[in-house]
């Protein structure tokens, strides 16, 4: 673990290398698995992005920590204190939206500031392109396989357990990681491993 925790620190302080065209990540989840299909020619900052951070092991055993039923599906804080922390500065440019929409399955990185993003995503439970594109959420992928698993995950806690980033709601995430979530909010579902498909 203390080794995991080296080599994605380190792989933090570099730049990101270019992701390949297209590839596909396989999220096991607690509920089962979700697949999501990469195209980098959408959003290469993003695809760039979370390629390193899957390859980085960054998800793993990381919450789905805002859950708002039938609307989308967040995650990207890491379990562990230290490395959300490391990531949380690392942001990236914003991707021109390129015209595809945030429809049902399509999956983005979550931001509230221009040029801010670092590791949240979410995945679009429902069409939400008449406020999403506006934003605009540069779409960087799509779910192939899962969208039941995704719209089962545990949605109950909605806002309380993560949301509100511009309010400092998620401040005890960074801080506590995991073991703050879980004490406070147990019925989360979870992120077992995210690993690149070969």
């Amino acid at each position: 673990m203390l080794l995991t925790l080296v080599v994605t620190l380190l792989a933090a302080s570099q730049p990101t290398s270019p992701a390949p065209d297209q590839f596909r990540v396989r999220l096991e989840t607690t509920k089962g698995a979700i697949v999501i299909e990469v195209h980098r020619e959408w959003a290469p900052h993003a695809a760039d992005r979370f390629h390193a951070l899957v390859a980085s092991g960054y998800y793993d055993d990381a919450p789905f920590f805002r859950v708002i039923k039938d609307k989308w599906a967040q995650f990207g804080i890491s379990g562990k204190p230290a490395l959300s922390q490391e990531w949380r500065t690392k942001t990236m440019p914003d991707d021109p939206w390129h015209g595809i929409s945030n429809r049902r399955g399509t999956v983005a990185f979550a931001f509230k500031d221009p040029n801010a993003r670092t590791t949240q995503v979410f995945v679009s439970l429902r069409d939400n392109s008449p406020t999403h594109d506006k934003e605009p959420f540069v779409v960087f992928g799509t779910v192939v396989q899962g969208m039941d698993v995704a719209d089962a995950l545990y949605s109950e806690y909605g806002e309380t357990s993560g949301g509100g980033i511009r309010a400092g709601h998620q401040d005890r995430l960074f801080a506590e990681g995991n073991a703050y979530l879980r004490k406070e909010f147990p019925k989360l579902d979870y992120i077992v491993t995210a690993r690149i498909e070969p």
